[in-house]
């Protein structure tokens, strides 16, 4: 980072100060004052990470630079410390975690305070209050941001994401009204219970208070109408749309090509009771493969469903793949070849969201697909609703990530690796978890089957 962490911060003290005093004032004029705010917010969140201890995140590594760099342009006369300041925003909130999300947006503030019409100011604040679950201050945000926006291509993105954050509140809305109009023919009035859920809930809450709310109240009016009624009934499709809404936007037919999303319970569907096999992408496997008549491609046409990953280098184009599985690599998975090869369901697998959405946007190519994984197969390995383990075990290999999905589950009638041998074979901590799972390895030793 071309200095210690320790050093940097003492470098942002002397600039802006502490927190709680006026910065100094510096000869011939200095950054504006929004700016060393700016700086005194970055030097609490370095403040922070020095007492957390070690940093082994890259990501976060990446937010140190950048603020790095936003000091030395606050630093140097004639510098443009606006860019800088904007950049070191974004890569808060590419970090991903909640501090810095709120980072991202204090400094979003002081970069709308220093230019009132900079359309990426406006986006970096909507981006913010989005990630952090404030989305009608988002809708706000990005409301600016358009009425500043020349680009009408660069539009679609943002008033997609507008689209979807008043569809998600208009879901609370028909909710409530649906309350409200069957409280009014009961003749005893709605139970006290209900009627408290319903007060907590609103369009204007936090997305996760607002899930949570929207969750209590629909579980108080099944139980108290049962599941059967009619406005019971519509009560849950709403909640069912609202949370779909909450996971992802709902994209353009164009884009997809009219592929359909496909979540957790979609995929246990389609793998369930079938016999599945992984092939690897080897130049051994795919010469075979290719071969008319040979073994290997008798083996793989007798599986149900054939699953690849990534992109494909030795593999014949026109090879049989009924699951492609991806992983997105580097700070721009979005830049990336696009997903022309055809694929019955397409998975993509990256963190963090708004990298995930941004390369499906991009590298998805319509007609090359008939389902897409939605959001909540974005990263199966971490997510709590899934397999939630932690993140420090390092990058995982895209087979072994969809394995463990696979085993996770639990309704193929078979899972098959076929070619992890050589140059594709799994890390030692990826194939002791295979290991520890494998019922046999046949003969020529490019089959492990799992229990």
């Amino acid at each position: 980072m071309g200095q210690t962490l320790t050093g940097l911060l003492t470098s942002v003290r002397a600039i802006a100060g502490r927190p709680g005093t006026p910065a100094q004032g510096r000869p011939g004029g200095g950054p504006d004052q929004a700016l060393l705010a700016a700086l005194r917010l970055c030097g609490d969140h370095l403040s922070a990470l020095a007492a957390a201890g070690p940093l082994t995140d890259a990501r976060c590594t990446r937010l140190i630079a950048s603020i790095g760099a936003l000091t030395t342009a606050c630093s140097t006369p004639g510098a443009d410390a606006f860019d800088a300041l904007l950049r070191t925003g974004q890569q808060a909130l590419d970090s991903g975690g909640e501090a810095e999300a709120r980072l991202a947006l204090a400094l979003a503030d002081e970069a709308t305070a220093l230019r009132a019409r900079s359309k990426g100011a406006w986006r970096l604040r909507g981006n913010a209050l989005d990630a952090l679950g404030r989305g009608e201050e988002a809708i706000t945000a990005y409301e600016r941001h358009l009425a500043v926006q020349q680009n009408t291509a660069a539009s679609r993105d943002v008033e997609r994401r507008i689209a979807t954050l008043r569809a998600a509140g208009d879901r609370i809305d028909e909710a409530l009204t649906l309350f409200r109009a069957g409280a009014d023919t009961e003749a005893s009035g709605a139970d006290t219970e209900v009627s408290g859920a319903a007060a907590r809930l609103s369009r204007h809450l936090p997305a996760a208070e607002a899930r949570t709310a929207f969750t209590d109240f629909v579980r108080l009016r099944t139980a108290e109408h049962g599941a059967g009624d009619p406005a019971v009934r519509r009560l849950a499709t709403l909640y069912a749309e609202h949370r779909r809404l909450s996971d992802r936007d709902p994209v353009a037919d164009p884009l997809l090509g009219g592929a359909e999303p496909i979540g957790v319970p979609g995929l246990r569907r389609l793998v369930a009771g079938r016999t599945v096999c992984l092939v690897a992408d080897t130049p051994r496997t795919a010469e075979q493969e290719q071969r008319p008549g040979s073994p290997l491609a008798a083996l793989i046409e007798g599986y149900d469903l054939v699953v690849r990953c990534d992109e494909a280098r030795h593999t014949a184009p026109a090879a049989r793949t009924d699951l492609h599985a991806c992983t997105l690599r580097g700070d721009t998975p979005w830049k990336g070849p696009r997903w022309d090869r055809r694929a019955g369901a397409r998975l993509v697998f990256g963190d963090p969201l708004p990298h995930w959405r941004l390369a499906l946007r991009s590298r998805l190519v319509p007609g090359a697909q008939d389902r897409v994984g939605d959001a909540t197969l974005r990263r199966p390995l971490h997510d709590p609703a899934l397999l939630g383990e932690e993140a420090g075990a390092g990058p995982a290999s895209t087979a072994y990530t969809v394995l463990r999905l696979l085993d996770f589950l639990g309704t193929p009638a078979r899972v098959d690796l076929i070619g992890f041998e050589g140059p594709a074979a799994l890390s030692p901590r990826e194939r002791e978890w295979v290991g520890t799972r494998t019922a046999n390895t046949d003969d020529t030793a490019v089959r492990i089957t799992l229990r």
